[in-house]
């Protein structure tokens, strides 16, 4: 058989379709023409990122109107240059956030540990009790914690405006870290008991380390949903305490500003490059 005949085999064999029921049903599907699957998920990614478009385009928006007049990087130097106020509530929001997080996230743990090890008499009213935060209206739980402060004399600012955080971001670090725990080989603590090792130890060395993902799910939680509360923070926050959400609100209140669309394209960017790195770090501690 010479060359040329052994190419004209390999051609034939690439474009002949392959036989059996599989390459059937998978021609049949190649030639279909609408999917309904995939059309409502065409349709949900254009109705959920559609409106970001809009915001990352009229950013760069030289008038304040809906009108497009120009290109312009105006507002975008406003932010960075002249809106301290704004960085003042981003900053407020941020380091709220953060240690909120890291304490519902303390808590939280050692709650779910803690329930879940032991056996009380008010376990299951514990367990229960844990779900209200979740449930009820945001405006009922702000209403109740500011009329708390104002019974106890706590002066509104940003310490109240962590405790508030820290209340409802709790149930939400205590559910997702007992979800983990009922997923959990309860022979590997009495083999750590066998081997020595104490209580702490224990938990430090063995329950933590398995209980990570769910602690790291209620703790990203728990930042997102801080980051983003307006209604409980409204009734907690005082003067010069303001978060982000909060001096939103007060700026719209007389016309949404070009600079608050370029504040938002910035942390969209944020956001991506924060979870593209999450995204590698989490594949880097999965490889070990």
């Amino acid at each position: 058989m010479n060359f040329r005949n052994v190419v004209r085999n390999i051609v034939t064999s690439l474009r002949r379709p392959p036989a059996g029921e599989a390459a059937r049903h998978a021609r049949r599907a190649y030639r279909r023409a609408f999917s309904f699957s995939e059309t409502v998920f065409i349709a949900t990614m254009v109705f959920l990122f559609l409106p970001l478009l809009v915001l990352v385009l009229y950013s760069f928006n030289a008038s304040r109107g809906m009108n497009w007049t120009g290109f312009s990087l105006t507002w975008y130097e406003q932010l960075f240059l002249h809106s301290r106020e704004l960085w003042t509530a981003f900053w407020h929001s941020v380091l709220i956030a953060l240690l909120s997080a890291v304490s519902a996230t303390v808590i939280g743990t050692l709650g779910a540990v803690g329930v879940n090890w032991y056996r009380f008499r008010l376990r299951s009213y514990v367990q229960t009790i844990s779900f209200f935060p979740m449930i009820l209206p945001e405006i009922i739980i702000g209403v109740s914690l500011a009329v708390f402060f104002a019974g106890v004399r706590i002066q509104l600012g940003l310490g109240t405006i962590l405790i508030a955080h820290i209340s409802f971001n709790l149930p939400f670090v205590f559910l997702m870290v007992m979800a983990r725990l009922d997923e959990f080989d309860f022979s590997i603590i009495e083999a750590a008991h066998d081997l020595g090792a104490t209580e702490l130890q224990t938990l430090l060395k063995v329950t933590v380390p398995v209980c990570m993902p769910g602690i790291v799910s209620g703790f990203l939680t728990a930042v997102t949903i801080s980051l983003e509360d307006f209604v409980i923070t409204y009734f907690v926050t005082g003067p010069g305490s303001s978060t982000l959400p909060i001096y939103i609100y007060s700026a719209i209140r007389f016309g949404i500003s070009p600079v608050i669309n370029a504040l938002s394209v910035v942390m969209i960017l944020g956001t991506v490059a924060l979870t593209f790195l999450l995204r590698n770090f989490l594949k880097y501690i999965a490889a070990k």
